[in-house]
């Protein structure tokens, strides 16, 4: 590898982490020696690059740097396409209209030599087998949890029994067929999950759930881990 490449690297290495990268595992993934690693660093401060930290304790890129755009390579490339196929595919009707528009807002500045990657690509997400028709806009729903907004919502359970709820809404899971609100709910004073294609209808309320989203969601994580049921069996 380059060594201007492996600056690059570096860099991409430290804005995927939000804590401390020690040279170590740097120097892991790039195949390279700890002491190289301490001398890129050294390098790329020097160049005014706002790496703060320091040997044995790690080092984390401050906020407001950023490389050039679409400094991608042919894998990279690969993977935003095929992410971008796979929400086209099976993402809700806003989702795969915004995924369209990113598949063609990075072909127009990406270089000539890449765009083959991007508009001829070899890799493929087949269409859904047993699509499902939601009666709510879903993108709504992502909004409210954007938000951190209560839904109130007409349900129906797999056995089509009718029920209101008011629901913290917590994330969406996109599964091959359907999707899946994961939240609270008032009504049974627990996590459950609601598939979008049950909701008959709902709104979006002006009150906000109390709690941050993040640590409601590390909670549902935790008590997720100790179930072995899949989330499609979990279901309200």
């Amino acid at each position: 590898m380059r060594r201007a490449d492996r600056l690059l690297q570096i860099i991409q290495i430290l804005r995927r982490h939000r804590r401390p990268v020690t040279a170590q595992v740097v120097a892991a993934e790039l195949e390279v020696s700890v002491r190289t690693v301490y001398r890129d660093i050294a390098a790329l401060q020097a160049d005014r690059v706002p790496l703060r930290g320091e040997a044995g304790i790690g080092y984390v890129l401050d906020d407001g740097f950023d490389l050039p755009p679409l400094m991608f390579d042919a894998n990279e490339i690969e993977a935003v396409i095929l992410g971008l196929r796979f929400v086209e595919r099976h993402g809700d009707a806003g989702l795969a209209h915004a995924a369209r528009d990113v598949v063609a807002k990075v072909g127009a500045v990406l270089p000539a030599r890449l765009k083959p990657l991007l508009f001829e690509a070899s890799l493929i997400v087949p269409p859904q087998q047993r699509a499902v028709v939601d009666r709510v806009e879903v993108g709504d729903i992502r909004e409210a949890i954007r938000l951190g907004r209560k839904l109130r919502m007409a349900y129906r359970d797999e056995s089509g029994a009718p029920t209101e709820r008011t629901i913290w809404p917590l994330a969406l899971a996109y599964f091959d067929a359907v999707r899946v609100l994961v939240g609270w709910c008032e009504l049974r004073d627990a996590f459950r999950h609601f598939r979008t294609d049950r909701i008959a209808s709902m709104d979006i309320l002006d009150t906000r759930y109390p709690g941050r989203r993040a640590a409601l969601l590390k909670q549902w994580q935790g008590e997720m881990s100790c179930i072995a049921k899949p989330a499609t069996e979990l279901l309200a």
